[in-house]
């Protein structure tokens, strides 16, 4: 902003066409970079300040405990060493799922294991929208657009979960997924969204029981079920021809076959259940959450429900 005002202070100096062409490419080129630079997070105790409740939830979670003995193992060790690695803290392939990372001035940081911000998104671009008095519907336009998952958006949570859970994650390569699997990475087909975010993680303190880790009812968990299902296998299907590893492979047509599964036996109350088997999209999985946003499934998928939770 400083530099726009700068440049309008120059071009009403009237100096010649040429520099300030020059100069407004330079400008264009800066406030380019700056509009195009990677999100970060803040870490946990920023979400602290507000979500006391949550936080002390997480705080009990192996996703919090695990900051301070999961790289001790020689599990772990050996799988760090597999993937050219020295310590799991100091290789970002493993870091990118099993730690949170701050930005401090121009470094990074690790502070905690997976936390706030590992699941709903880098905040340092939609906190100050977030934490501005204003409408929600607003805030989750605008949050979103700059990268806030919110827990409505379930299918993005799901999906979010499963590039760690699935290892589906952009920065794995082929070659990353057959050298942890064969180091002994494990490798979870029967990852499911209700069993994973309704146990030890659950932190639903909504209104008007704002102090009330609330249950979800039948008809809240078999939606999440259902869309949990769909980013299985929008996940699944587009990461089933990462790897040659058989391990990896099969794992990913069996989370592929368990949802299509799924979705076909809700498909005749909802279309959009067929649309997303024939083609496993991002788009098409959100138009899926949206169309099931307000039907009770559970008569449907209740028998599918996990009896226990993580």
């Amino acid at each position: 902003m400083y530099l726009l005002k700068r440049f309008e202070v120059i071009a009403r100096q009237r100096l010649p066409i040429l520099f300030i062409g020059v100069l407004a490419g330079f400008l264009l080129f800066v406030n380019s970079a700056e509009s195009y630079a990677e999100p970060f997070k803040l870490g946990p105790k920023k979400c602290q300040e507000c979500h006391k409740a949550e936080a002390k939830v997480w705080s009990g979670t192996k996703h919090a405990k695990s900051f301070k003995k999961v790289h001790k193992s020689k599990k772990a060790k050996k799988i760090v060493k597999a993937v050219g690695g020295k310590s799991m803290k100091r290789t970002a392939l493993c870091a990118s799922c099993h730690y949170t990372s701050v930005k401090k001035g121009k470094k990074f940081k690790l502070v905690a294991g997976p936390s706030c911000e590992s699941c709903h998104g880098a905040a340092s671009e939609w906190i100050s929208i977030h934490n501005k008095k204003a409408p929600k519907a607003e805030k989750i336009v605008a949050a979103s657009a700059k990268g806030m998952i919110w827990p409505s958006q379930l299918f993005d949570v799901a999906a979010n979960c499963n590039s760690c859970h699935g290892l589906t994650k952009e920065n794995l390569t082929g070659d990353n997924i057959k050298a942890m699997l064969d180091a002994g990475h494990p490798m979870n087909a029967d990852f499911e969204l209700v069993k994973y975010s309704q146990g030890s993680v659950r932190h639903r303190f909504y209104p008007p029981k704002v102090t009330e880790n609330q249950a979800m009812t039948p008809a809240e968990m078999a939606r999440m079920f259902v869309v949990g299902q769909a980013a299985n296998l929008v996940s699944a299907s587009a990461a089933v021809s990462k790897s040659s590893h058989a391990g990896y492979k099969a794992a990913q047509q069996k989370k592929i076959a368990a949802a299509t599964k799924l979705l076909k036996s809700v498909a005749g109350q909802v279309s959009a259940a067929e649309k997303v088997i024939a083609s496993p999209t991002p788009d098409n999985g959100r138009a899926l959450a949206a169309a099931i946003a307000d039907k009770d499934l559970s008569g449907v998928v209740g028998g599918n429900l996990p009896k226990k939770f993580k």
